[in-house]
C-alpha cells in the first residue's frame, strides 16, 4: 500500500487524532490556544499553514506529550526544502466526503485477545439514505499503551511504531473481499478509507439499500492499551461491544460513557459477563445511542505476573504507580495556580469532556489503590487547567464539581489524614471543618449551593483547594508533617467521627 504523505497532512492527522482522543471541537480548542475558530479549522483544511506558536498551545492543550510539535518540525523541515505551502489531498479531493445520509443499524465489535495479541473484528449494517451511491468508508486504527500519560505513549510508539504489517487487515462488504487505500500513517494510529471494490468489480452501497462491512485487524499487547473505545459518529440504531479474555488472566472490566448532553457517567446497562472454556467474556449493548457519544470500556488482568512492567509496578512507589496512569504529581507548576473557570452554559462541551477525563483517571487509580473513604481527582492533577472536579463516594456514586468555591464553614472541625494522589508517598493530618457550603453550577450554567458534612465535606474541600492551587500540606499545623505511607494504618478503612 503506497503512504507517501505529505508533512501538512502528517500535521493535520495528529491535530485531528488528538482533538478526538480529548473530545475537543475546534472551536473549543480555539479558545485555550488564542486563535479564532475560523483559523483552526483553516489549518485542519490546508487552506492555512500553521505558525509555531499555534502547534505548540495544541500541544499543550490537548496535552499531546509532543506529538503535535514533532509532526509541526516535520512540516518546517520539509517547507525549508519544498517551500509550496498549499497541499491537496492525493485524490484530488477536498477532504472527506459529508457521510450525513449515511445510517449505521447495527454496530457490532468483537475484541479477541489470546494473551498476546488482541484482534479487533468491527462489524456495520450500513443504510444509505442519500441520493448517491456511496463507494468508500473511512475508518480509523488508533492506540495509546499508556492512556494518561502521552509523553510516555508517544515515546513508546516513536520507538515502536504501529506497522501495517503487524495490524494484517482484512476488509470485506456483504461477505466480499474489498480493498483500501492509505489516507493518513502514523506512529499511533492509521487511517484509511475502505473501498467497495477489488480487482473483480465494484460493490457500491446504493440508494435506500443497507449492507454489511466489516474489517479487522491485530495489535501486539505491546502496543495496546488496556483501553477500547467506540464513538458515535454517525446515526446508529444499535451498538454492541464484546471483549473475549483468557480466564487465566482473571479479568474485570468496567466502562463509562459521555454525551452531549450529559457529564460522563458509569455505563446505564451492564455489563454482562460468562465464562466457558477457559475464555471470560464480557458483552454490552445499548439501543440508539446518541450521536457523538463516546463509550469508553477498561480493564485489568488481575493475575497478569508475566510482563516485566507488571512486575515492576509491583515494587513501585505508591507516587510512582499514581504517575504511571497519568497523574500529575507534586513540583509541576499547574498544581499551584488557580484553574480557569468554565463560561456555562457556552463552554459546556469543554466542561463534559474534562469531567469524562476525571472519571477514566479515577477509574484508572482505583486499579492501584482501594479508596476506602473514598476519593477524587480534579483536573490540573491530570494537567489541565479548568475548574472541575470529581468526588467518588466509598458506596461509588460520582459527584461532579465545576467551578466550586466554599462560601462558608461551619466553626466545629476535626483533624483526619488526608493522601494526594500528587504525592501519594504520605499521609498527612488536614484540620478541616466538618460542615462546608459550597457555591458551583450545574452543566446549563445554574448556581447552585450545596452542603457537605463530615466525611463528604473533607473529600470536597479537598478537591476545591487543588483549583484553587493549594495542597494539603498547607492546610497542616504548624510543626506537623505528612509520614510515610508505610506508618499509615487506615488504608481502606472509613472516615472515623463520633457517634458514626
Amino acid at each position: 500500500m503506497p503512504t507517501d504523505q505529505h508533512p501538512a497532512e502528517g500535521f493535520i492527522a495528529e491535530l485531528k487524532r488528538w482533538r478526538d482522543v480529548r473530545g475537543v471541537s475546534q472551536s473549543a480548542l480555539a479558545k485555550p490556544v488564542g486563535y479564532t475558530p475560523s483559523y483552526v479549522s483553516k489549518v485542519e483544511s490546508g487552506q492555512q499553514r500553521p505558525s509555531a506558536a499555534f502547534a505548540d498551545a495544541a500541544d499543550t492543550a490537548l496535552r499531546a506529550g509532543g506529538a503535535i510539535r514533532r509532526a509541526f518540525a516535520d512540516l518546517e523541515t520539509h517547507h525549508r526544502r519544498d517551500p509550496v505551502t498549499h497541499h491537496q489531498p492525493a485524490d484530488g479531493s477536498a477532504g472527506e466526503p459529508h457521510a450525513a445520509n449515511l445510517t449505521v443499524e447495527h454496530e457490532d465489535t468483537s475484541l479477541y485477545y489470546d494473551g498476546h495479541t488482541y484482534r479487533a473484528t468491527q462489524r456495520r449494517r450500513l443504510y444509505n439514505d442519500s441520493p448517491d451511491p456511496v463507494t468508500r468508508y473511512l475508518v480509523r486504527v488508533s492506540v495509546d499503551r499508556y492512556p494518561g500519560n502521552p509523553e510516555r505513549s508517544n515515546q513508546h510508539y516513536r520507538e515502536n511504531p504501529l506497522t501495517w504489517e503487524e495490524i494484517n487487515l482484512s476488509a470485506s462488504v456483504s461477505g466480499e473481499p474489498i480493498g483500501w487505500r492509505v489516507q493518513h500513517d502514523r506512529d499511533a494510529f492509521k487511517e484509511l478509507w475502505l473501498l467497495f471494490e477489488n480487482e473483480h468489480g465494484r460493490y457500491p452501497l446504493y440508494p435506500g439499500e443497507s449492507v454489511w462491512l466489516e474489517y479487522s485487524y491485530t495489535v501486539g499487547d505491546d502496543k495496546w492499551g488496556s483501553w477500547f473505545q467506540r464513538a458515535v459518529r454517525l446515526p446508529t440504531q444499535r451498538l454492541s461491544v464484546r471483549l473475549d479474555f483468557p480466564a487465566a488472566l482473571d479479568p474485570v472490566v468496567w466502562g463509562t460513557e459521555t454525551t452531549m448532553t450529559a457529564a460522563a457517567l458509569p455505563f446505564r446497562t451492564a455489563i454482562r459477563q460468562t465464562e466457558e472454556d477457559g475464555r471470560r467474556v464480557f458483552a454490552w449493548s445499548t439501543e440508539d445511542p446518541p450521536l457523538h457519544a463516546r463509550y469508553r470500556l477498561e480493564w485489568k488482568f488481575r493475575n497478569d505476573p508475566r510482563t516485566k512492567e507488571t512486575k515492576q509496578a509491583m515494587t513501585a512507589t505508591a507516587s510512582e504507580r499514581m504517575r504511571d496512569i497519568g497523574m500529575v504529581q507534586e513540583g509541576d507548576p499547574i498544581l499551584t495556580k488557580t484553574a480557569r473557570p468554565f463560561a456555562l452554559p457556552d463552554e459546556a462541551e469543554d466542561a463534559r469532556r474534562v469531567v469524562a477525563e476525571l472519571i477514566s483517571a479515577a477509574e484508572r487509580a482505583a486499579t492501584v489503590h482501594v479508596f476506602g473513604k473514598g476519593m477524587g481527582v480534579a483536573a490540573p492533577q491530570i494537567g489541565i487547567d479548568r475548574a472541575a472536579a470529581i468526588v467518588r463516594t466509598p458506596e461509588g456514586e460520582t459527584l461532579t464539581l465545576l467551578n466550586p468555591r466554599i462560601v462558608e464553614e461551619s466553626p466545629e472541625a476535626d483533624e483526619q489524614y488526608e493522601g494526594c494522589l500528587s504525592f501519594f508517598d504520605v499521609r498527612g493530618k488536614v484540620p478541616r471543618p466538618l460542615a462546608i457550603s459550597v457555591e458551583h453550577q450545574d452543566i446549563d450554567g445554574q448556581q447552585r449551593i450545596t452542603i457537605f458534612e463530615r466525611g463528604m465535606a473533607r473529600l470536597v474541600a479537598h478537591e476545591v483547594d487543588h483549583l484553587h492551587g493549594l495542597l494539603y500540606r498547607a492546610r497542616m499545623r504548624e510543626g506537623v508533617d505528612p509520614i510515610p505511607v508505610s506508618e499509615y494504618r487506615g488504608t481502606g478503612s472509613s472516615w472515623q467521627y463520633n457517634g458514626g
